[in-house]
């Protein structure tokens, strides 16, 4: 399912920015993207993400801002500022210069004064940014609940569907038999005109064309495929992978009765059945 979420979360002057985005996948495939260094927390990430999203195709997007990125240690050589100092006054005392040495002119000598560029430490901020994880996947995932619900309509929309083509079909079955009894009639008394008929033999061979075009136990069989996808969809769990499942065995149920009913109508309505199946299960997909 598609989701987004997103969380900027701001602490000691640290801003933390998390983007999730999901597409549809079968699976659960999570990848994050976070700034140079920070690549230790990409499994604890991970882990906060997937007791949430149990499919799907998960992008994580990281930024940390602020001012202190890199933070600034300053340190002072002592030896060489004392140096500076007394070459300072000796040059002074030597060429009857007027002037002082300032703090600042001291800032400007090489080596005086050093300041290394720290760098955030991603455990002493991972906490934070975790937070704003979970915040994030909880927004994505209040997204594809809004989303899951409407394709729940959709499929339950579209098992009412099913359900009146299973119906038509059902009706349509018992008459199926006595036309080919019929059609067997007319075509052999065309053939042995002048010669009677055995009417236990004729009964006979429609008796076997009917038990051959029986479709009642596919027909139950779908009944309780159908009924049970429609209850799936009401449940709260991750149903994706049983909703697949159940489309797949009321797809070869449906590709039986074709085969076996040999009558025009049947397999028109088995044609319009496996259209709404194929439709039902590329929403399925999306399902988790």
């Amino acid at each position: 399912m598609t989701g987004y979420g997103r969380d900027c979360l701001l602490k000691d002057g640290i801003s933390y920015e998390v983007e999730i985005r999901s597409v549809n996948n079968r699976y659960l495939d999570i990848t994050v993207r976070l700034p140079g260094g920070w690549i230790s927390l990409e499994e604890r990430i991970k882990r906060e993400i997937q007791p949430l999203v149990r499919r799907g195709r998960v992008d994580v997007f990281v930024q940390i801002r602020t001012d202190q990125l890199s933070r600034r240690n300053v340190t002072v050589n002592w030896e060489v500022a004392e140096a500076a100092i007394r070459a300072a006054r000796e040059m002074k005392e030597r060429f009857a210069l007027d002037g002082s040495l300032s703090v600042s002119d001291l800032f400007h000598v090489p080596e005086v004064v050093t300041v290394e560029e720290v760098p955030l430490d991603p455990e002493s901020c991972s906490e934070p940014l975790l937070e704003a994880v979970r915040n994030a996947c909880i927004r994505l995932v209040e997204m594809r609940r809004k989303e899951g619900e409407a394709l729940a309509e959709d499929l339950f929309s579209r098992t009412e569907t099913l359900q009146n083509l299973l119906v038509e079909i059902r009706s349509r079955a018992p008459k199926v038999a006595e036309e080919y009894r019929r059609r067997l009639e007319t075509r052999l008394k065309e053939w042995m005109e002048g010669v009677s008929l055995d009417e236990n033999r004729l009964m006979m061979e429609a008796a076997l064309y009917a038990e051959r075009a029986d479709i009642s136990e596919e027909l139950t069989r779908l009944d309780s495929h159908v009924s049970q996808f429609r209850r799936l969809l009401s449940s709260d769990e991750p149903v994706g992978r049983r909703l697949d499942f159940l489309l797949q065995e009321m797809n070869r149920e449906i590709n039986t009765i074709g085969s076996k009913a040999n009558d025009g109508l049947i397999s028109l309505w088995v044609v319009d059945c496996k259209s709404e199946l194929e439709k039902m299960r590329e929403q399925v997909q999306n399902i988790e």
